[in-house]
């Protein structure tokens, strides 16, 4: 059994996360918000972090950024390795320097991550600024270029306006172009297209796997919709109560799950040949984090569950090269997918 799949042969990871564990000390006990993560990810690359509200999807990316508030937040075990180097025991200063320069994020929602009272070209400038070094003139000349880059419309003439002056597409373009300044070889994607409609989904999802090409960098997409993955994910790991049920390729994964949380995330979305027919739903819902049920974490929500599952916390089985499942039953979840 292994917890971490590892990259294709001959190739070392990027970032190679270990066992990873986050928890939050809350008036009403601890929250343990992350449990044993763990995933690699190679360069030009796209693997997608996927769960409900509250897995614990973002806030094993922020550890792996290293912006996590702490307190309340506690990394209680692990390790975060980027391009060799283990980022949780790297000091303060050595964290910042690799932040922005070498690995990059992207913010669900633009309009709070971005300064309201700053210029949108001042805080794009910002960047080759204090990390480049450059010129106030020659950092908001680059910030242009940024800004067409990423195919926002007249862009030396919106360098002085504001987030709020901007559309939701447009801000998150902004949100791109700031990823992208110092050209990092990794960029994590935390939920980008929250709150767009369709459209505008569909444009930013096919901006950053163009730009993800043009550069050769790894992509982290965290996300809850699987419809937004399944064109741009070589891999998709699943997240439940803060945990990895199940690792695989992304067209395995979709024609045969091998967890039953994945199996009803893809029965709960709407298709086209079920017309007329009602949707499916997971029933129950998510765990309390202060109080995960002991075994399988999803064992009073799963149709599968049997005594073991209550009792027996499952490893990550084998199920195939490359393809790990967390649940004692995976075969017969596999089989009754076919």
């Amino acid at each position: 059994m292994t917890a971490t799949p590892p990259p294709a042969a001959g190739e070392a990871p990027l970032l190679d996360v270990r066992d990873l564990s986050v928890e939050f000390r809350t008036r009403d006990g601890v929250a343990h918000a992350v449990n044993g993560v763990g995933y690699r990810v190679a360069a030009g690359e796209t693997l997608a972090v996927l769960g409900e509200s509250g897995s614990g999807k973002s806030v094993a990316a922020q550890a792996v950024m290293g912006i996590l508030d702490c307190p309340p937040a506690r990394v209680t075990g692990g390790r975060v390795i980027f391009k060799g180097r283990d980022l949780l025991t790297a000091t303060r200063e050595e964290r910042r320097r690799v932040r922005g320069a070498h690995l990059a994020m992207i913010f669900q929602d633009a309009l709070s991550a971005l300064n309201p009272v700053v210029s949108v070209g001042a805080q794009l400038a910002e960047m080759y600024q204090v990390h480049a070094g450059l010129s106030r003139k020659r950092a908001r000349g680059r910030a242009a270029e940024l800004m067409e880059r990423v195919r926002i419309p007249a862009a030396g003439e919106r360098l002085g306006d504001y987030p709020h002056q901007f559309s939701g597409g447009m801000r998150q373009r902004v949100m791109i172009a700031m990823a992208l300044a110092l050209e990092p070889e990794l960029i994590i994607a935390d939920e980008p297209t929250t709150a767009l409609d369709v459209t505008v989904q569909a444009q930013v999802m096919d901006l950053l796997a163009e730009l993800q090409s043009a550069y050769g960098m790894g992509l982290i997409l965290i996300t809850h919709d699987l419809g937004v993955v399944a064109d741009v994910a070589d891999r998709i790991a699943v997240m439940y109560a803060g945990r990895i049920v199940e690792h695989a390729p992304v067209r395995e994964l979709y024609k045969n799950p091998a967890h039953p949380y994945t199996r009803g995330l893809l029965d709960s979305v709407p298709r086209l040949d079920r017309k007329g027919r009602g949707l499916s739903a997971i029933k129950g819902t998510p765990p309390d984090l202060t109080a995960i049920p002991p075994g399988c974490a999803f064992h009073p929500r799963c149709p599968l569950a049997r005594a073991v599952c209550r009792t027996d916390r499952p490893p990550l089985y084998d199920v195939a090269p490359g393809r790990t499942s967390a649940c004692h039953f995976w075969r017969e979840t596999m089989d009754g997918a076919r």
